[in-house]
């Protein structure tokens, strides 16, 4: 998809600079972010770019340190659709509606209840899905890019996806949410993989 057009129905994610996904095990998924301090254009134009490169993988969600950036910033859609279509000169689009991005700044997850397990992949461990154990419902509390001071409660997917993103932003990819026997299986998996494709 990489070398493809992309056209939304929505012009924020729709263009923006391809950036390069880190993979596991790099040491830049394993560092703590740093928090946001300035709302700036260099900041929104990071968020952009990540948007893009989302949508273009195409993952729901992504945080900042898989791009190689360590702060505490990501992004995620979990509404959109995506359709491939040849266009009249025989070229692939990428066709994406139902967008719905979410910029989340400096995340802090409260007020987590129940329980439920889903299957999670990741887009710096492609190729790997297993079940993992979260909060059914959270509280979020964030900034928008404008430094603004939100807050909402999310259920469900969406909150096992702003818990996955969180986690990056901890240096925790979502193999260390397993039982000891089953990160070394996957990881083993995704390494001998990884080798095998250079």
């Amino acid at each position: 998809m990489k070398n493809q057009t992309i056209i939304t129905e929505d012009s924020f994610g729709s263009k923006g600079s391809l950036l390069q996904i880190y993979t596991y095990p790099s040491p830049i998924l394993k560092k703590v972010a740093q928090e946001v301090s300035e709302f700036d254009d260099d900041l929104k134009k990071l968020c952009e770019d990540m948007l893009y490169t989302m949508y273009m993988a195409p993952g729901i969600g992504l945080a900042a340190p898989q791009v190689g950036v360590s702060k505490r910033v990501f992004v995620m859609d979990i509404d959109f659709n995506c359709e491939e279509v040849t266009n009249s000169i025989g070229q692939t689009e990428y066709r994406l509606n139902n967008l719905n991005p979410r910029v989340f700044i400096n995340p802090v997850i409260k007020n987590k209840k129940g329980e439920l397990l889903y299957e999670e992949g990741c887009l710096s461990v492609p190729g790997i899905f297993e079940s993992v154990k979260r909060a059914k419902e959270i509280t979020v509390e964030y900034h928008d890019l404008n430094g603004e001071k939100l807050s909402f409660d999310a259920d469900d997917t969406l909150s096992v996806c702003i818990q996955h993103e969180n986690d990056h932003l901890d240096g925790i990819v979502f193999l260390e949410r397993l039982s000891l026997l089953k990160k070394n299986l996957l990881t083993k998996k995704f390494l001998k993989q990884k080798k095998k494709n250079g």
